[in-house]
């Protein structure tokens, strides 16, 4: 096949999946506009369609009035027979009153169907925003937020614009010209008929494949759009990070050269619609033309009145103003399926970690985590963990050390499940992770990160997190065991003060207390420590430390540390080198092994010592 024909060929099968994906974007949709269950939204559905199509047959008997208005005025004589006695003036009234039923009917049928539109925008929103939320940690690591939120907010805008322009804008279209086309070959010559309707035949035929065309430069205007989205919000949210290394300027140039292709390819979907427009214009015109000088052939010849030539005149003005909005209807109707086709697709996005079928409820008695030979690796070709056996008793507080890429944060997001294991198992009190709901699991678990991230709210809010309907004496109690009671009330607004994004208005230090005492309200069973005091300085470590030592009696504690003086009195140290335990005992135990901890520990005291100096 030559390479022209193949690109024909691909052209055309891209353009047949573009419509079946539209078509199943449509059939998705459908359950949220007639939801089962729901009756009173399918009664306000059906009263919108049947108001629509009363507003139409209003509107074209319309221009009869006009009609038989003018032949009163310019000959004296009403020949329709309902026209007698109504008079020139009330044959004018009512065809005002038929203009205001027309638009009031619509106007009532918008608003019966609002609810129906905004409820079902509503429900789409929260089922996407949930879906986010369960999707796995990988997907989130790789995805970028500025892109996911934009195609998230076209996705929804697209459903509110599909559900409203296709039920009322060209549903009412094809009602409307079917009547009108019925009004002309009844009233008029079998041939105004046909001008009318090459004229839409022509007009459809050029709007459908010049939008076609343009919904592609449309697409990668919105692809641009995306970009220069996401490293907008990439570059703010990094906005410490810029000022470290003066690169404000590269960040402002890296900007532009997404502006400038977003530039190119809008400009390229503005001349496209100056193009489309003049065509509409031109073919819309030629009919109204043609039509017309027929009319006037007939008046002039006797075989139709003024009123006649008026009416068929109000006739064509009605097809051309809905015609005109057709291709603006069209182009956004095809750009909605486009944004909710990406938005079903992340919809669609499978969920790495699910609960399976007839999943109990996590029971913690005793707070035992047993790994069981567990292998694991975020890429098949790079396993991280390799047979890693660790237990963590009733009440026991297990470290776990060693030098960075060891797999120590791995272990934590495996036992909070963000990941399930390749090979063996995690149990808590012999439960398998993977035969437990999440939600139990999750319950079941207090985290203190390495980086704590904070909700841009209230301290009372970012504390009162760690457990819903918390009362004020619990948080603070809370924030006192993590000794930022006192710093908190220093403020001027207290609890009610507000963090900034991601907690940029606190140090890191202060960041890491509201973690610390947001975990404490949660009162877990089970606490996972991912080096919790690693932002603190000396002073402020300790006591944090004797606050995590109160509220780890009675509870198991995993401690993820590189910091070896944080965790020499744990119960139980395990060193992981490679993705393998490599050494496990006491801190006195394994310092009289002179082996891996030994010598991680007698490295770290010199650095401490270094710094003392």
């Amino acid at each position: 096949m030559p390479p022209d024909a193949a690109t024909a060929s691909r052209t055309r099968e891209i353009a047949r999946e573009e419509r079946r994906s539209g078509l199943r974007t449509i059939r998705k949709v459908a359950p949220y506009l007639w939801p089962e269950g729901q009756s009173w939204v399918k009664r306000r559905v059906v009263l919108a369609v049947l108001l629509l199509v009363i507003a139409k047959l209003v509107a074209v008997g319309t221009p009869l009035f006009y009609k038989a208005a003018v032949d009163a005025l310019s000959t004296g004589e009403m020949t329709p027979a309902w026209a007698l006695g109504a008079g020139a003036v009330g044959l004018t009234l009512a065809y005002g009153m038929a203009r205001l039923m027309n638009s009031g009917f619509q106007q009532l049928r918008d608003g019966i169907f609002a609810r129906v539109g905004q409820r079902a925008l509503r429900r789409l929103a929260l089922e996407t925003f949930t879906h986010i939320h369960h999707l796995s940690l990988r997907y989130h690591l790789t995805r970028r937020t500025g892109g996911l939120s934009r195609i998230i907010e076209r996705g929804v805008k697209g459903v509110e614009f599909l559900l409203r322009f296709l039920l009322f804008s060209i549903g009412p279209l094809v009602l409307e010209l079917v009547l009108i086309a019925v009004v002309l070959f009844v009233l008029f010559d079998v041939w105004y008929l046909v001008v009318v309707a090459l004229t839409i035949v022509l007009y459809v035929w050029f709007t459908f494949a010049v939008t076609e065309w343009r919904v592609k430069l449309r697409r990668e205007m919105n692809a641009q759009d995306t970009d220069a989205n996401q490293k907008a919000i990439d570059s703010l949210l990094n906005y410490e990070t810029v000022k470290y290394f003066g690169a404000e300027a590269r960040e402002a140039a890296r900007y532009d050269r997404a502006m400038q292709s977003y530039e190119r390819a809008a400009v390229r979907t503005a001349t496209s619609l100056a193009f489309l427009n003049f065509g509409q214009a031109l073919l819309i015109t030629g009919g109204l033309v043609a039509v017309m000088v027929m009319a006037a052939v007939g008046v002039q010849s006797g075989a139709l009145t003024v009123g006649d030539f008026v009416m068929v005149n109000a006739y064509m003005i009605q097809i051309t103003m809905p015609l005109n909005f057709l291709g603006t209807v069209y182009r956004e109707i095809r750009q909605s399926l486009t944004d909710m086709g990406e938005m079903f697709e992340l919809l669609e996005q499978p969920r790495e970690v699910t609960d399976r079928p007839g999943a109990g409820t996590l029971r913690v008695s005793r707070g035992e985590v047993v790994l069981d030979n567990v292998h694991f690796g975020y890429d098949p070709e790079r396993p991280i963990l390799r047979g890693v056996s660790l237990r963590v008793g009733a009440g026991q507080s297990v470290a776990l050390v060693g030098p960075s890429g060891s797999g120590k944060s791995t272990v934590g997001r495996l036992l909070f499940r963000f990941y399930d294991v390749q090979e063996g198992a995690i149990r808590i009190d012999g439960q398998d992770l993977r035969d437990v709901t999440q939600a139990s699991l999750h319950a079941a678990i207090g985290v203190v990160p390495q980086d704590t991230v904070l909700f841009n709210d209230t301290i009372r809010y970012n504390i009162a997190y760690g457990r819903e309907g918390a009362r004020q004496d619990e948080i603070e109690s809370a924030a006192r065991a993590a000794q930022i009671h006192d710093f908190i009330e220093s403020l001027p607004d207290g609890y009610d003060t507000q963090v900034g994004e991601r907690g940029l208005k606190l140090s890191g230090g202060e960041k890491q207390r509201v973690g610390i005492a947001r975990t404490l309200l949660k009162d877990p069973p089970i606490l996972l420590l991912d080096e919790a005091t690693s932002a603190l300085d000396t002073e402020t470590e300790q006591g944090i430390q004797e606050a995590l030592r109160r509220a780890a009696e009675g509870r198991s504690v995993l401690t993820i540390a590189h910091r070896l003086s944080t965790v020499a009195d744990a119960d139980r140290i395990v060193v992981l080198e490679a993705g393998q335990v490599v050494e496990s005992g006491s801190h006195a135990e394994l310092l009289a092994r002179q082996g891996r901890y030994a010598g991680l520990w007698a490295r770290q005291a010199a650095e401490r010592d270094e710094d003392a100096a």
